[in-house]
């Protein structure tokens, strides 16, 4: 089968407050995405995590040890402090003497927990990365078998953009709070209880006075948050405007020069860049502003435990140790709180990224294939279309009761208005879609009753839109059939007229056609489309106007050459210009999704109907 028709290439990029967080400091803070259904979502991710459920119990044991050996590590470098303190007042007293051994132990204790602590956030690291990027790899692999097995009424209304921003944006989201948000959960979890225990074991006097400021951080983060959060989403807004646009006229830069549209163009983006820049500016100033009035608030917490612990130090309560261990606490406890406080944001944000790929993954798909398929040992080409009627959707028919029959090995052509139903007859054909009702049989077999492969496979398709990839002159040919040897390709190129200008080119076959093939001309372009359908080698041939690219000479050639191949091949031409199917042994006159007329080509214009006009029409046309 012969697909015409690049495919999209656009890809939704993520830049400043785009993507799955947002720009500037305490950025992450700021609320995102919210799912529809978070708790089905996340029960159906965590259903996704069920075959990693041994190593995130692993993630979560060496969690749980790198936070706990890092937590123990303060109170017991207290113990040094305390016993230094003790020893200098001793010397200075002149009733003893610093005890270096026991300071010394305590020290290589606590650089040892603080290695245990290292190499456990190593490994718990390493795992949960390997984890998540296998669950990105499967949500791709999932998300692109999907996509082969979606119907093309999808993609009728659904950009490519939307379906790759699932592909790429979305994945990195869930993969990226796989990788760091998760551990970072678990890790300020316990961080905040076990140093929460630590501070009381310490003093619950000074705790209290630590835990003061809390309430008054989480105030202030709010009063941030929702100042600063309408122009995040602004932000997101014309983000998306100035990539659409910018996207847009590099596309089409051609025509936007061939109207003298650049100064258009230029008004436009910097009207759109304008609003994001004042957009992103308050939005990064005012989330810049929460780093400074937090440690301002975290350091009045810092002076007022120092004080309690000084006065409690006097009163001997509490050793010189323990106060600076709580310091030390009182440092480790501030961050995750804030980790804590923006945990509902980055489960939102990851669950509705995750949400969107599962919608796409439960999407209706193809109709089902048969169970118990054709298998055609001899193809001979007959095709039959019994009273079909289709729609793309239920309240538009396009096709109304259309009744046809294809002898093998002729050929039929399909003419009539634009939107007259032509290339939809040939999308039924192939099974792009399926009809709402009646039937399409070849050599007497409904379609229905074939695999899609096994029926694709029957067909060789040119389309007046070429498609090429991003690949050598003998790969682009030899799409037609992977299996095809160089030989086989080259006498395909022949027969198509295409080895005479592929030598001329440098490397020859070897030619690698970049992305927007602008290193041939369009009609070499499609040349090589109709070689790749040469060496196909159909049994039924769909040609879409395929030498409207061409000049008039090379047209000739390719006409020649394409009724040597149409020889005992049923071929349904869709033709534009009347005079290219003068010699079709039946000709298909459509209009408003009805065969209006059918005959030979003298026959309809004998007959001086609506074939006739058309013709007279273009012959008229030609004239002027």
């Amino acid at each position: 089968m012969m697909m015409q028709g690049r495919p999209g290439q656009q890809q939704q990029r993520r830049g400043p407050g785009g993507g799955s967080g947002h720009g500037g400091p305490m950025g992450a803070m700021m609320p995102g995405e919210k799912a529809r259904n978070f708790g089905g979502t996340m029960r159906k991710l965590v259903a996704y995590l069920s075959e990693y459920r041994l190593m995130m119990i692993v993630v979560l044991i060496f969690a749980i040890g790198s936070t706990a050996s890092s937590i123990a590590g303060p109170k017991i470098l207290g113990n040094a402090t305390t016993k230094l303190f003790e020893g200098v007042m001793a010397q200075l007293g002149g009733t003893g003497e610093i005890d270096f051994a026991y300071i010394g132990q305590i020290i290589l204790l606590t650089l040892g927990l603080y290695l245990v602590s290292t190499l456990f956030g190593y490994i718990q690291g390493w795992i949960m990365a390997s984890v998540s990027t296998n669950i990105a790899y499967r949500f791709r692999r999932d998300i692109s078998e999907k996509m082969n097995r979606m119907p093309l009424r999808y993609f009728d209304g659904t950009t490519h953009g939307e379906v790759l921003s699932r592909i790429t944006n979305d994945v990195d989201t869930v993969n990226q709070t796989l990788s760091q948000g998760l551990t970072q959960i678990i890790t300020s979890l316990v961080t905040v209880v076990g140093v929460l225990i630590m501070m009381l074991t310490i003093s619950w006097q000074m705790t209290l006075t630590a835990l003061i400021v809390i309430p008054l951080s989480l105030v202030t983060v709010m009063l941030i948050v929702k100042q600063s959060q309408k122009f995040f989403k602004q932000q997101q807004e014309f983000l998306g405007h100035v990539n659409g646009h910018v996207e847009e006229m590099y596309g089409g830069h051609i025509v936007m020069k061939a109207f003298n549209g650049e100064a258009e163009s230029i008004q436009k983006f910097d009207q759109s860049n304008d609003k994001l820049y004042e957009a992103a500016w308050k939005s990064q100033f005012l989330s810049g502003l929460m780093m400074p009035i937090m440690t301002f608030i975290g350091n009045l917490g810092y002076v007022a435990v120092a004080v309690l612990g000084g006065y409690l130090a006097i009163k001997g309560t509490i050793s010189v140790g323990d106060i600076q261990a709580f310091i030390q606490y009182v440092r480790q406890f501030n961050q995750p709180i804030m980790q804590l406080a923006n945990i509902s944001n980055v489960l939102q944000q990851t669950a509705a990224a995750a949400e969107r790929v599962f919608e796409f993954l439960e999407e209706r798909e193809e109709i089902a294939e048969t169970a118990t398929p054709v298998k055609l040992q001899n193809v001979e080409g007959r095709v039959e279309f019994q009273g079909v009627h289709f729609g793309y959707s239920a309240d538009k028919i396009v096709i109304n009761d259309f009744s046809a029959e294809a002898e093998p090995g002729h050929k039929i052509a399909i003419v009539g208005p634009t939107g007259a139903g032509k290339t939809t007859m040939v999308k039924l054909l192939m099974r792009f879609y399926d009809v709402n009702s009646g039937k399409i049989l070849i050599d007497g077999h409904e379609i229905r009753d074939f695999t899609r492969f096994d029926l694709r496979k029957l067909f060789g398709m040119v389309l007046q839109d070429t498609w090429l990839y991003n690949g050598t002159i003998l790969e682009n040919i030899r799409y037609g059939r992977p299996t095809a040897t160089d030989e086989e390709v080259y006498a395909a190129a022949k027969m198509a007229h295409v080895d005479h200008f592929v030598h001329t080119l440098p490397d020859g076959y070897n030619m690698v056609l970049n992305e927007e093939t602008t290193n041939i001309s369009q009609g070499q372009m499609q040349l090589l489309t109709i070689a790749r359908a040469f060496l196909a080698d159909p049994k039924i041939l769909i040609l879409d106007e395929a030498t409207s690219s061409v000049d008039t000479r090379t047209e000739i050639l390719i006409q020649k050459a394409m009724d040597s191949l149409m020889k005992n091949r049923t071929s349904f031409v869709i033709a534009h210009r009347l005079s290219t199917i003068r010699n079709a042994d039946l000709i298909l006159v459509m209009n408003h999704g009805d065969i209006v007329e059918q005959g030979t080509h003298e026959e309809l214009l004998a007959k001086g109907g609506f074939y006739a006009e058309l013709h007279n029409s273009q012959f008229e046309a030609a004239i002027q």
